[in-house]
């Protein structure tokens, strides 16, 4: 398979690597590179709000979710493209070559987000619970998808059995296995 056609999801709850390793993958293969949390915290960004509380006000409205889901759709089936977002391997299950979930444990999930955010530990821990929480709920009641449910990916990778270097070198022999039988 032609990179130029080539659709991935990196999907995995929030601190696992998504940014960092879908980063990786589109430089290494020349890929496009979509981020639905990208374009979320863009989002908050521009209405002045918290990610918190934008994650509140999409709990009360479908529009800002159906708006980031259409536009992640309709691009990815562009091809050539790997997509960083929490619901991707579900959105993109029929399209998508390689679907791929990102695991840590919550602790390390958090601890990353804080060093990340230069937030503390406690405010990270309450923004990810409260974030996590509306998105299980609003993507249950807007699409039926229940997110521990696990079973549209190929693979899946807990991103703190090795360091990022190593992690990176599994995903990239997985889709250089995937490109070579494809």
């Amino acid at each position: 398979m032609r990179p130029e056609d080539l659709i991935i999801t990196i999907s995995g709850w929030h601190g696992v690597g998504k940014s960092v390793y879908s980063k990786a993958i589109a430089k290494k293969f020349k890929l496009r590179r979509l981020s639905a949390g990208g374009i979320f915290r863009r989002i908050a960004k521009e209405r002045g709000l918290t990610i918190e509380e934008l994650s509140e006000l999409a709990l009360k409205t479908k529009k800002i979710d159906k708006e980031i889901d259409s536009y992640v759709i309709r691009e990815a089936k562009k091809g050539g493209v790997v997509v960083d977002a929490l619901l991707s391997g579900w959105l993109l299950k029929d399209v998508a070559h390689i679907r791929i979930f990102l695991t840590a444990p919550f602790e390390e999930r958090v601890r990353r987000i804080a060093e990340r955010d230069g937030k503390s530990f406690e405010e990270a821990f309450r923004e990810t619970k409260l974030r996590e929480s509306s998105e299980k709920k609003r993507f249950r009641e807007y699409y039926g998808i229940n997110l521990d449910d696990l079973s549209v990916y190929n693979f899946l990778i807990d991103t703190t059995l090795g360091d990022v270097e190593s992690i990176k070198e599994v995903i990239y022999k997985l889709v250089e296995g995937y490109m070579k039988t494809h």
